[in-house]
């Protein structure tokens, strides 16, 4: 089951921590109100210094503290050393923790920002689109590591929800996870991207009458698309690339890879290269590999 504790970092069951982390006006809170929903223990805005004697507690009483989500930001004062201490004291007590970061465009949060009338953590004189581009660059050592990143600039609370209890206890420490994303380009590029790539120059089912409507988890849209000229051939290419990249990702300390593939619409094209990739590396073992179709969500 998705919500089962998960295993520590020596292989044996002990409590599920979730690092929960992000940007202001990302989505935390509602997050944190879902991970209450599931039982977890939430712990938010604890000073940085009380996080590694949070973590002992945790190994001291595991029937207690058996699923605990700890939020984690900019409140901490220097976000980077306190998860990185809570971290080295959980994984130093075989714990591994699953991170998941929460994000949203500028634009957006900005907008949340307004409505709620709620200051930016970080203004400190700042105009909040000032604080927020500070934020990122704290919090993306974080983000980089961090097993589940998410947008939540479009994103519906029923589908933060699905998105995220999706990959609870997704853990494994020893091989990186894959996430494939197809999207539109009118619709802006995933923020949580680490890859992207173009199919805009295979022709668009969308002028094909009897394939408009129909998307590329369709058969018809599939055979159509993968027998324009270059469409397998670009596909074996990126399969290349990934096979060269994913193992210095790995020896880098990089757990996750999130690749977005992206056409005119997010509905034909893209979608119909991400399922054949994601087949492609599948088969090679590289995983795991889930896929979103962001606009097919968003419709």
């Amino acid at each position: 089951m998705a919500n089962e504790p998960a295993a520590g970092v020596d292989g044996s069951s002990g409590p599920h921590v979730v690092v929960l982390s992000g940007l202001s006006g990302g989505g935390k809170t509602a997050a944190a109100k879902l991970f209450e929903d599931l039982a977890y223990t939430v712990v938010d805005n604890l000073p940085g210094e009380l996080l590694p004697n949070l973590a002992e507690m945790v190994v001291q009483d595991p029937e207690r503290f058996a699923k605990v989500a700890i939020v984690l930001d900019v409140r901490a004062g220097d976000a980077e050393t306190a998860y990185r201490a809570m971290r080295g004291a959980l994984e130093g007590r075989g714990i591994r923790p699953q991170v998941f970061f929460l994000e949203a465009s500028d634009e957006t949060i900005i907008r949340r920002f307004s409505e709620t009338r709620h200051r930016h953590p970080l203004a400190n004189g700042r105009s909040t689109h000032a604080a927020i581009t500070l934020e990122r660059r704290l919090l993306d050592p974080i983000r980089a590591e961090s097993d589940v990143v998410v947008d939540t600039t479009d994103l519906p609370l029923r589908d933060l929800r699905e998105r995220l209890f999706a990959r609870l206890g997704d853990i494994s420490p020893d091989q990186m996870t894959i996430q494939l994303v197809s999207f539109g380009y009118k619709f802006g590029l995933p923020l949580e991207a680490d890859l992207v790539f173009d199919t805009r120059f295979i022709q668009n089912p969308y002028y094909v009458p009897e394939l408009r409507e129909h998307s590329g988890l369709t058969d018809q849209v599939r055979t159509f698309v993968l027998a324009q000229p270059g469409a397998e051939e670009y596909v074996e290419l990126i399969e290349r690339l990934l096979e060269f990249s994913i193992p210095a990702f790995a020896a880098e300390g990089k757990s996750r890879l999130t690749i977005g593939i992206g056409c005119t619409g997010g509905r034909h094209r893209s979608i119909v290269l991400a399922e054949e990739l994601a087949r492609r590396l599948r088969e090679r073992g590289i995983g795991p590999v889930d896929v979103l179709h962001r606009e097919l969500e968003r419709a």
